[in-house]
């Protein structure tokens, strides 16, 4: 998955030292794997990711890859070195020379297995491209990886985490507390993440998850425990009738968290929630999760004085900003759910490049 929040700076401290809560790992490809049509699996090793990890299942963990820029001669320049325990290094690269400096994109570790003899994650992309056949530089530098191929990535040290991973690391945002029942959806960018979390769940947990692809190729194996119903939604690119994007995601939630029914108590303009914050996603992302929502009070929740994840209902919704923008005002408006109770994420906006 790719999206376009900034890494966490900051430090962690214990009685024995001061660790970065992220590191720099310099990794190498160790193999290549075409999942479908559009989704490729790049496996990363090297022996620096022994410090990598958060001290639990990886969820939909978030890290940062650092894709080096192309030369005139359509060689790889080298990338720079990421001084992590400098609270400023994210400034000091972006000052840098975006020809020299590379490109920063933010993807999900779909599996890792950290502690074999050579440690490896592995990372699916989605291999996007225009007319031109342009992806990106992150899809690009994909299409052409092969074993061997050096890059950077930053993540989480393992030797910073000395509590519940995702309360020292934000990278993770999945958090149901208490919940039973879940809602997961997501386009094609949020695949990773909710195959990861899906593979996680107990086998008490019920409810939904609906991933939309391009095409029915892009259907995968998804394995999970709990009786939650998957449901793959493919907009039809292959066969030259593709529907817009997020339209079949949108109809699916719809149908599984319907008004009028879900709420019993409505305001005479026919809503059941409050009017959510207006976020202009052309400028600004959309990243809205309950953990957020208990540290910064953001706008009104229907229960201000119990915390996140005390209700027995949690969604998690990630993909098109514009797309998660309208799901967001829909399921807090129209429906009434606890705005502490869904993390809404926009990982990408269509027509506009990340950094």
């Amino acid at each position: 998955m790719s999206t376009a929040s900034n890494v966490p700076a900051g430090t962690v401290k214990n009685q024995f030292a001061t660790e970065p809560m992220t590191l720099a790992f310099d990794v190498t490809v160790s193999a290549v794997q075409e999942l479908s049509p559009n989704f490729r699996r790049v496996t990363f090793g090297g022996y620096s990711l022994r410090d990598f990890g958060v001290h639990g299942g990886t969820l939909d963990l978030r890290i940062k890859l650092m894709i080096p820029s192309l030369a005139a001669d359509g060689t790889y320049l080298p990338l720079p070195v990421f001084e992590m325990e400098q609270a400023g290094w994210y400034q000091e690269w972006l000052a840098m020379d975006p020809a020299i400096r590379g490109s920063m994109r933010t993807y999900t570790v779909r599996y890792e297995r950290l502690d074999g003899v050579y440690p490896e994650i592995d990372v699916d992309f989605v291999m996007h491209f225009d007319s031109k056949g342009d992806g990106g530089p992150a899809a690009n530098w994909a299409l052409n990886a092969k074993p061997g191929d050096a890059i950077t990535i930053i993540g989480p040290n393992n030797r910073a985490a000395h509590c519940v991973t995702a309360e020292i690391y934000s990278g993770i945002e999945w958090r149901p507390g208490l919940a039973q029942r879940i809602l997961l959806a997501g386009d094609e960018t949020a695949v990773p993440a909710i195959s990861a979390i899906l593979e996680s769940l107990p086998a008490d947990m019920t409810g939904h998850a609906f991933l939309e692809v391009p095409e029915a190729g892009d259907f995968l194996d998804i394995k999970t425990a709990a009786d939650v119903e998957i449901t793959w939604l493919a907009r039809g690119a292959s066969i030259g009738r593709s529907r817009p994007h997020g339209q079949l995601l949108t109809e699916a939630v719809k149908s599984a968290v319907p008004v009028p029914g879900w709420v019993g108590i409505r305001t005479p303009d026919g809503a059941a929630g409050p009017e959510p914050e207006d976020v202009d996603v052309d400028q600004n992302i959309l990243w809205e999760t309950p953990t957020r929502m208990d540290t910064a009070a953001i706008g009104a929740t229907k229960n201000p004085g119990m915390p996140a994840g005390a209700m027995p209902f949690y969604a998690w919704i990630a993909g098109e900003a514009g797309v998660i923008k309208d799901l967001r005002r829909y399921l807090v408006r129209d429906v009434g759910i606890d705005r502490k109770q869904v993390a809404f994420m926009g990982y990408w906006r269509q027509g506009k490049a990340e950094l």
